[in-house]
């Protein structure tokens, strides 16, 4: 059993391995190649967060669900390199929307170059996504934009917040599905359909993506709150510092709602109070690190990769399908 690519994905057959690590390499080489301009500064500035790595989360599913067909076919890698453009040109928005100052352990953009730069390198890195869309076909043009309209959805829902009477958990869950599980879903698509695999084939990918995205995203913030190490690409407490209620703290409310406990109010009004402190961002961390809530966000992480490992039955055993699965052990063991 051999690990492959940065997510840390064990792959129990050598041809499968070589055939994946051949093609992340060659989307590496892609992504570099559709970052250049004719202009240095826009070259720089669109290969910053390419060149500070990541795990490449995306051309993975790619590349697996392509070994349901031709893993040769000449959209497989191309399809690859416009999910991980896209991602990356929603990461240098999230960041000016966030006022991130941290990207993958370097500086993010908007906090090097100033807000205008990030935002119009992000639009620079979809436009080079589209170029290359072009050449494979009106389906997938058409696919990347309802994939594109769903993850605005989601951010501006996001934004937004939940309507009156609306379920917090269920609203965030709904926008999760649309930020993050769109894309991946697409990514699970593109690698089937550009193999050639048939129209099943293809919807069962598809499912497991979306399924797989969502138990990505939720064991991010398990993991924003109960790791010590920088597992998840930012420092521990990121979100609770930035105000972002994430499943742990949406659990946390919606128990402290539910049952008045004296303890669960006064951790909530903590939630409130101002957490660049950090004696009082400390202590938040520490109380949420013991709370039920963290290991209720858990148990969801797992149920999603449940469900996104049980889309695959229908597939037949074969070792790709066997790596499908253990992506969806990886995801949970990340928010263990």
């Amino acid at each position: 059993m051999t690990v492959v690519g940065p997510f840390g994905l064990s792959v129990r057959d050598q041809a499968l391995e070589a055939d994946v690590q051949a093609g992340l390499a060659a989307v590496e080489e892609g992504l570099l190649e559709a970052t250049k301009s004719d202009v240095p500064f826009i070259t720089e500035a669109a290969q910053h967060l390419v060149r500070a790595g990541g795990k490449r989360f995306r051309p993975l599913l790619v590349m697996l669900a392509a070994q349901f067909g031709d893993p040769y076919a000449p959209g497989v890698v191309p399809s690859a390199v416009v999910v991980e453009l896209t991602h990356l040109a929603t990461l240098y928005h999230d960041d000016v929307m966030d006022e991130a100052e941290k990207r993958r352990g370097v500086d993010s953009a908007n906090a090097r170059w100033g807000n205008s730069v990030a935002v119009l390198t992000g639009d620079f890195l979809f436009a080079r996504a589209s170029h290359i869309l072009a050449d494979l076909g009106p389906e997938a043009v058409r696919i990347q934009a309802e994939a594109f309209e769903r993850l605005v959805t989601g951010q501006i829902l996001e934004t937004a917040g939940p309507r009156d009477g609306r379920d917090p958990i269920e609203h965030y869950l709904d926008v999760l599905a649309g930020k993050t599980g769109s894309l991946v879903a697409v990514s699970g698509r593109y690698g089937a359909m550009m193999s050639g695999a048939d129209e099943r084939t293809v919807d069962i990918l598809t499912h497991y993506g979306e399924r797989l995205g969502i138990a990505f995203q939720l064991a991010d913030d398990v993991l924003d709150i109960a790791s010590d190490s920088h597992e998840s690409g930012k420092t521990p407490g990121t979100d609770l510092r930035e105000g972002i209620a994430t499943l742990p703290v949406l659990h946390l409310r919606a128990q402290a709602a539910a049952t008045g406990s004296a303890a669960d109010l006064e951790l909530c009004e903590m939630l409130d109070g101002d957490l660049t402190d950090d004696a009082l961002h400390a202590e938040v961390l520490r109380r949420l690190r013991a709370h039920p809530a963290l290991e209720q966000a858990r148990r969801d992480t797992v149920r999603y990769a449940e469900e996104a490992r049980a889309t695959l039955a229908p597939l037949p055993d074969c070792y790709a399908k066997a790596a499908l699965e253990n992506l969806c052990d990886a995801v949970v063991h990340r928010a263990g």
